[in-house]
């Protein structure tokens, strides 16, 4: 049997060994996790919103839903079992009429415009009691036009409402997903700052900030980068006529330079979803969400 001293240096030296062992775990960069996906309507029917997904052997999905009744949690934990689909984030609008463009566009969209504001504060809470109840991590929405000036008066409202809700989703275990467009990526941070919460994240949507002509997803990743907690692969052009938003358009047809992109997520050690976005209907949609999920599938590696 060894004496003492040979037993406390084995002691020692599988210490020194287990402890170098799990630095150099530590180390190591964590293995990508990006995952691509594909946003869809729930409507009444999560099942086929999901099996939608499925057909594209897409593994991720973000969910529109506006009912957070009893039988919708029943249907959507149903959908999620029977697919197997990861739901990423439920995303939630209204209620109230929607209006994506420049001049009503402000007047209607997310929580800035105050005759809407408290009916959707209450509505993005109900989005997150459902996500809770569903299993879902995080809620996504536009927030709409925040105001690029931090003296206007509707800044510090905005800012309240937004801190409301967002406390809200944080109580329940949640991110809280910035849809990016309708604003600069350095109003969006300063929003993210003013309110002040560690459950804030962004939703790079690639093409809107170019829709709305906020910027482009390539610099946005320098001034949002460390927020970003999901992404919307979509592709666009600059507005040309100051009355409209510019043209959404299949990837790699647009202004969105995604090799940029991926490569800057990846330098951010990004690893979340892909959420890939086409926002028309019929045969073409699908045949371009095939052709984005291949081009995506190469940059990812």
């Amino acid at each position: 049997m060894p004496d003492r001293r040979d037993f406390l240096k084995s002691s020692l030296l599988a210490a020194a060994a287990a402890s170098f062992s799990r630095s150099a775990a530590a180390a190591l960069p964590p293995a990508s996790t990006i995952r691509l996906g594909l946003i869809v309507p729930g409507g009444n029917d999560p099942l086929s919103a999901l099996q939608k997904v499925r057909s594209f052997d897409l593994p991720t999905a973000q969910l529109g839903l506006e009912d957070f009744s009893p039988a919708m949690v029943e249907k959507t934990r149903q959908a999620i079992q029977q697919t197997g689909i990861e739901v990423t984030a439920i995303n939630c609008s209204g209620p109230g009429n929607l209006i994506y463009d420049f001049y009503q566009g402000p007047e209607t969209i997310g929580v800035v415009p105050v005759k809407f504001r408290a009916a959707r504060v209450q509505q993005l809470k109900a989005a997150s009691d459902f996500a809770r109840k569903v299993g879902v991590h995080a809620v996504h929405t536009h927030c709409g036009f925040i105001p690029e000036n931090p003296n206007d008066p509707n800044y510090e409202g905005t800012v309240k409402a937004l801190k409301e809700v967002i406390s809200h989703v944080r109580e329940n275990g949640q991110n809280f997903l910035f849809e990016t467009g309708q604003e600069t990526p350095v109003t969006l941070l300063r929003a993210i700052r003013d309110v002040g919460l560690d459950n804030q994240r962004v939703n790079l949507d690639t093409a809107n900030l170019i829709l709305y002509g906020k910027g482009n997803p390539v610099d946005a990743l320098d001034v949002i980068g460390k927020y970003v907690g999901g992404l919307h692969a979509k592709d666009g052009l600059f507005p040309t006529d100051p009355a409209k938003l510019g043209e959404e358009v299949a990837i790699g047809q647009g202004k969105a330079n995604f090799p940029e992109i991926v490569r800057k997520l990846k330098a951010l050690n990004y690893s979340g979803p892909i959420t890939i976005e086409r926002e028309i209907e019929g045969p073409q949609q699908g045949e371009d969400i095939r052709q984005s999920k291949i081009y995506l599938e190469g940059l990812i590696g």
